[in-house]
């Protein structure tokens, strides 16, 4: 195993190429499929994809230079399967040789002047930043809907194959250039909306490539997307997010006089759950949970954003001993329209220790389970059901406060989807009520309820990271 930083690099690129090709003609293939009418295949094709993503994260988790044995948390790094893009309008595009100023541009001095030899793969230019910064400035005036002609640009074969298929099923037009020094040659002869560039080339990688396009006026404002399986710097941000994200989570133990235990295991690296439980006063203890639609570092940044909100009660005039009340002033500050098109489900209660009164509402959340004991060895466990649309999906939207008196001990759940809507190794999926059922079997002494739940939902998974974030929390009233 190499141990030097470059070659680890290597290794991880080497690695993660053949796989994301595994990825993306498995999803490409589930389309087409699709489209063809034959699902039949559709089962045996998601078994490809899953195992080529676990194959992946295990390479996420373990070529890193802090860690080279198998530990830690399972990753899901998806996949290169590509999105609708924004494109410039077709009146914005001009050709490298269109611009008058162009014909003097130095273009081949440049290319040498950042060219490394073959097989070389630089650190970032210090204006790295910078240059991503200018090659996304499109404004929304130039964003339209029309298919784009994009050059899809990296040094493997399979890389460009998939990538141009997945394009040309959206109704774009693609072009190929196998490293930086050809796709220069082509942005000289032909005008593109979008360049998809790969970082990590021989001849003339990535970095030079867009080095070379941000000096020459007449391509300066082309979009340009990264799409290299590699970039250390990125990854140590993002590692250093998630550290920031699990940091603002209260710890598990005791909360005064309520015993408090959770479990949050992402689906990816940022996920888009997140939770809290505070005092609000000295008879109110407020709890909530809520789930970001989608993940990555936009989820994990709504997220976070909004269980900030909750625990510094930063919504002026808003008593949050009123759960509905609480949930319609949210829905107001977060509407999907100001928020990216993003929205959230929450559940959020209030428990009064001296009336041992639950109050809680919910916006588009699962129930949470309030588990009573029974004098056979079992609980019984009933769903806290109440009424209420996502929140941010609609101006005007009001939450209603539903109330449960808890006259004995008592444990409540509150959780995400992602603890019972599983994906069973045969195909099926676990149901609710089978979840339901499942946490009424009492724990044996010492066993955490939380724990069995977990090691369940893995048992039926079977192997490799499951498809939504399990996040559950527990607490003895």
């Amino acid at each position: 195993m190499p141990a030097d930083h470059t070659n680890l690099a290597h290794l991880r690129h080497d690695l993660r190429t053949p796989i994301n090709q595994i990825l993306g003609y498995s999803e490409l293939l589930m389309e087409e499929t699709a489209d063809a009418g034959h699902e039949v295949y559709d089962a045996d094709l998601k078994k490809i994809r899953q195992a080529a993503k676990q194959l992946l994260n295990l390479i996420n988790d373990n070529l890193t230079d802090e860690r080279l044995s198998l530990a830690g948390q399972i990753v899901d790094a998806g996949s290169l399967t590509a999105a609708p893009f924004p494109f410039a309008s077709p009146g914005s595009r001009a050709p490298l040789n269109s611009d008058p100023a162009s014909a003097a541009e130095p273009m081949d001095a440049s290319v040498e002047a950042t060219a490394g030899p073959a097989e070389s793969f630089p650190v970032p230019p210090d204006n790295y930043a910078a240059l991503l910064l200018s090659s996304r400035s499109v404004s929304d005036e130039q964003r339209t809907s029309l298919p784009g002609h994009i050059l899809v640009v990296d040094d493997n074969e399979g890389n460009r194959d998939m990538l141009s298929r997945q394009l040309q099923r959206q109704g774009h037009t693609v072009a190929t250039a196998e490293n930086g020094r050809v796709a220069l040659e082509r942005l000289r002869a032909e005008t593109f909306d979008l360049v998809l560039l790969d970082m990590m080339m021989p001849v003339l990688d990535g970095y030079g490539t867009l080095d070379a396009i941000k000096s020459v006026p007449a391509l300066r404002h082309l979009p340009v997307i990264m799409i290299s399986a590699l970039d250390s710097r990125l990854q140590a941000e993002l590692t250093e997010a998630e550290n920031y994200v699990r940091s603002i989570l209260p710890p598990a133990g005791l909360s005064r006089s309520i015993p408090v235990d959770w479990r949050l295991i992402p689906s990816t690296e940022l996920g888009g759950d997140s939770f809290g439980y505070h005092w609000i006063d000295d008879d109110h203890f407020a709890l909530y949970l809520l789930d970001v639609c989608g993940h990555g570092v936009g989820a994990a940044l709504l997220s976070v954003t909004a269980i900030n909100v909750l625990r510094n009660a930063a919504l002026p005039g808003v008593d949050f001993r009123d759960p509905g009340a609480m949930l319609t002033e949210l829905n107001e500050a977060f509407l999907m329209e100001k928020q990216n098109d993003m929205y959230f489900t929450i559940w959020y209660g209030v428990w009064q220790p001296s009336t041992r009164t639950l109050r809680f509402a919910s916006a588009g959340h699962p129930p949470a389970l309030l588990a009573t004991p029974l004098g056979d060895g079992t609980r019984d466990v009933a769903p806290l059901k109440s009424a209420g649309m996502i929140l941010g999906g609609m101006s005007g939207a009001t939450y209603r406060t539903f109330e449960q008196k808890i006259p004995g001990p008592a444990r409540l759940y509150v959780v995400s989807d992602g603890t019972f809507e599983i994906s069973q190794a045969g195909g099926s999926m676990w149901e609710f009520t089978d979840f339901v059922s499942f946490m009424g079997q009492r724990p044996q002494p010492g066993e955490s309820d939380l724990d069995r739940l977990f090691n369940h939902v893995k048992t039926l998974h079977g192997p490799g990271p499951l498809d939504d974030d399990f996040s559950i929390l527990g607490f003895t009233l």
